[in-house]
């Protein structure tokens, strides 16, 4: 039998519950959160524009979202088996790798968007 949420006001319950769990529970998904934080605060500083902001908060988005899935990999997978297996291996090291290169591209637009700004106002 398959779940289903009875109304669009308890999807969105689950999905906030969703978030709550990450919030709670995984300590990159904090760590992620707060380079964002800190992106939009220098952003502000440097006086970056809308587009720059646009394109900061889609990767910071894209991070996010790769750790939810991680987290949700790692979860189902280990509810599936609590024995080794070079498969559930793969499966997490795959979602560990997305969150990975996910975090790498913010971190080049974010130094192609703040860097220059930034050097420019430190010296």
């Amino acid at each position: 039998m398959r779940f289903r949420a009875h109304t669009l006001l308890h999807s969105f319950a689950y999905a906030l519950a969703g978030i709550y769990f990450m919030l709670r529970t995984q300590r990159n998904i904090r760590i992620h959160l707060s380079a964002g934080f800190l992106a939009y605060c220098l952003g502000i500083w440097l006086g970056l524009s809308l587009r720059d902001f646009a394109d900061i908060t889609i990767v910071v988005g894209m991070v996010v979202v790769a750790e939810m899935f991680n987290t949700a990999v790692e979860n189902a997978v280990d509810l599936a088996t609590h024995r080794r297996h070079p498969l559930a291996k793969a499966a997490k090291d795959v979602a560990a790798a997305a969150v990975l290169i996910a975090s790498t591209v913010a971190v080049v637009v974010g130094v192609l968007l703040l860097g220059p700004r930034l050097c420019a106002r430190i010296w």
